[in-house]
């Protein structure tokens, strides 16, 4: 059965592609170029808007920018366009940034304009172009896998932030760089979820935009969703001869077609219900499983006395909540797992990889976030002997993970291939990925 594995094209190369692209375009060299990750959820799926804790990677697939200055208008071109497009010839686009607005742009434009709109909203007056309106020249290029649920639009707002910070500092020297300090990319990442809610309209919990630009080579970044802290974990599978296998199934993936929102809807009426600022706020201390099903018997118990729209469908409202719950306790127990650890013991990979199972059990039955590609991929891993697989990313559509025993991972990755083809669907795309660095000016 052939295997086909994603190329990994050279970050050398991606960079002169849009060096090469900006001069083609604008006929002048640009001023910078800025990349940004794609990244993988191993842990915490839809519970970022929650509060939960999550626990991402960013991979080695990057998006790379090359960007300059200009005046009042923010011209861009890509090859990639909007996801799911297979564009063979570069996309090219133009807005005045005066008339960027929520309801105004559409399309891959939406997330390149909406950052320095999101900045500017967050900056006030420290969001100068030395007295210019801003305005700026973009040529772009991205290994991130489109419409795979590896998270290209938030490589692409990232990239786009770095370079904005970095072209407004060089024209005003008074600003500080952001992208320096922890803090300051920490509010590069709330202009990029404003974007994308506001500008490009796709819900996003803000998970992906932190990764991008906080990711530490090496290391699953812990992000407390509440306020955004972050911890570095290391859970080294290299060294316990494990890989965690990605596997795209090449269903498409759009968060911005309702459903991610109508999800995430269900969890703000049992938010409200409860009368809580996020659902992570019912746990009295430290999620767990058994805290989570104390809080769910308790729901049942109450739900009839809560405050709760005619509209709703309880029983969706209850697999919400259900989901929620046992996911942030999940969370909980891998970061117990491993955080502090000088030696990690071979049953706590076992465990990891049953955490994995449930997470997907939970997200297909409870959530109902997956899809025949995703559960095919899953099962298939599973009984190829991975230690534990689940969908990655918003779901319906997009990749699933496995982790495997190293010497397992063509093996694995050939079984879910022919289950593919026994069900007829588009034959799936593979990579393997160890967790790399975070946004970047080169």
């Amino acid at each position: 059965m052939h295997v086909s594995w994603k190329e990994n094209i050279p970050a050398e190369q991606l960079e002169n592609n849009v060096v090469e692209q900006f001069r083609q375009t604008f006929g002048e060299a640009p001023a910078g170029v800025y990349s940004a990750p794609g990244r993988v959820n191993l842990l915490g799926e839809h519970i970022d808007y929650c509060g939960g804790t999550v626990l991402p990677f960013a991979i080695e697939q990057r998006t790379f920018v090359a960007m300059g200055p200009a005046e009042g208008q923010i011209r861009a071109v890509t090859r990639q366009g909007d996801a799911g497009q297979d564009n063979t010839e570069a996309s090219e686009d133009a807005v005045r940034f005066a008339e960027v607005a929520p309801g105004k742009l559409s399309g891959w434009m939406s997330y390149v304009a909406g950052v320095p709109w999101a900045m500017a909203q967050q900056e006030g007056d420290s969001f100068s172009a030395a007295g210019r309106e801003f305005g700026a020249q973009i040529a772009i290029d991205s290994a991130v896998p489109l419409g795979a649920g590896l998270s290209s639009s938030a490589a692409l707002e990232c990239s786009i932030a770095v370079g904005v910070d970095d072209l407004l500092s060089r024209q005003n020297p008074q600003r500080e760089r952001l992208a320096e300090t922890d803090e300051g990319r920490k509010a590069l990442a709330e202009a990029c979820i404003r974007a994308e809610n506001e500008i490009a309209g796709a819900s996003t919990g803000g998970m992906d935009q932190s990764i991008s630009l906080r990711a530490q080579r090496g290391n699953v970044l812990a992000i407390d969703c509440r306020d955004f802290s972050a911890s570095p974990i290391e859970i080294d599978v290299a060294q316990a001869g494990l890989a965690i296998l990605v596997i795209d199934t090449r269903a498409h993936h759009n968060l911005s077609d309702g459903q991610y929102a109508a999800r995430r809807e269900s969890t703000e009426v049992a938010r409200e219900a409860l009368g809580v600022q996020t659902l992570r706020d019912v746990f009295p201390d430290t999620p767990t499983l058994a805290g989570a099903e104390k809080l769910l018997r308790e729901w049942d118990d109450r739900v009839d006395s809560l405050s709760l729209p005619a509209h709703v469908d309880r029983a969706v409202i209850r697999d919400a909540v259900q989901h929620v719950w046992s996911e942030m306790a999940r969370v909980e127990e891998c970061i117990a797992l491993f955080a502090d650890r000088t030696e990690v013991d071979p049953a706590d990979w076992t465990r990891l990889g049953e955490l994995l199972n449930q997470s997907h059990d939970s997200l297909r039955d409870q959530y109902k976030v997956s899809c025949p590609e995703l559960d095919t991929a899953v099962d298939a891993a599973r009984e190829a002997g991975a230690l534990g697989s689940r969908m990655t990313g918003g779901g319906f559509g997009g990749s699933a993970i496995a982790l495997v025993r190293r010497d397992d991972v063509e093996k694995v990755a050939e079984a879910v291939a022919t289950a593919f083809e026994k069900q007829g669907f588009t034959s799936p795309e593979f990579l393997v990925s160890a967790p790399s660095s975070a946004a970047a000016r080169h």
